[in-house]
């Protein structure tokens, strides 16, 4: 089995070897061989050659817009299967082998993994809890997904029209595509991804709180009305 792992990074000189040294040190089935894209997204630092460092071929798109840049990962991928992931997150050991086993199913549509946070406060307790106790009675997840390319390509990749949350419609669209094929979305709960904390060490342990208590600006800027509040809270944030 081949696989091939995308990480859009945009400066992501921090926390990019972390993550692909999670992947690079996963312990996985003999016959299963893993690629790695890293989409270079407007950087300015050593993220590039981070990248070739360990072992990621390097694509580039600079448009503020995750689905465009996942969408070119995706593209220039030469395998079946593709799993997406931050830049700033990395896997717990395991995952590479639980994707191998469930993907082995015939019925396999691909799927999704538990998430935890590096550190944890009220706060962000709070925060993810507003998304998460949601995504678990819809049965979406967040971080990280596994999927077929050719399904990917049935359902037209990630729609570009949405700049933000790209990733709940992204998964919405696979599972019911999955549905009509008789294929279910499988989510990963013994293994998991950690993910940085690094926007609440900028603005502060209710960041989540107060974006999601904003449901209008949310919805201008998932369709790109909201460049402002965008590049504030996505797309300019310090690295």
């Amino acid at each position: 089995m081949k696989i091939t792992v995308v990480i859009p990074a945009h400066n992501e000189e921090k926390y990019l070897g972390r993550c692909l040294s999670s992947i690079n040190d996963q312990s996985i089935p003999h016959d299963m061989q893993v690629d790695k894209i890293v989409v270079l997204n407007r950087c300015s630092d050593k993220t590039e050659e981070i990248a070739k460092a360990h072992g990621a071929t390097v694509f580039s798109n600079d448009s503020k817009n995750l689905s465009s840049i996942k969408n070119t990962g995706v593209a220039n991928a030469k395998t079946e299967w593709v799993i997406t992931i931050d830049a700033d997150s990395w896997m717990s050991e395991g995952v590479l082998t639980e994707i191998y086993q469930h993907a082995k199913s015939p019925g396999s549509l691909g799927g999704g993994i538990r998430i935890k946070p590096e550190r944890i406060s009220p706060g962000i307790a709070v925060g993810y809890g507003m998304m998460l106790i949601p995504a678990f009675f819809l049965g979406l997840s967040f971080g990280m997904y596994w999927f077929r390319k050719s399904d990917f390509d049935a359902i037209g990749g990630f729609d570009e029209k949405r700049h933000i949350a790209e990733d709940v419609d992204f998964l919405t669209r696979l599972k019911l595509h999955g549905k009509k094929t008789g294929r279910r979305h499988k989510m990963i709960s013994l293994k998991y991804i950690t993910t940085s904390c690094r926007k609440f060490d900028e603005f502060g342990d209710w960041h989540f709180v107060r974006i999601f208590g904003n449901p209008f600006r949310v919805r201008q800027a998932i369709t790109g009305n909201d460049r402002e509040y965008l590049d504030k809270n996505w797309y300019e944030v310090k690295r």
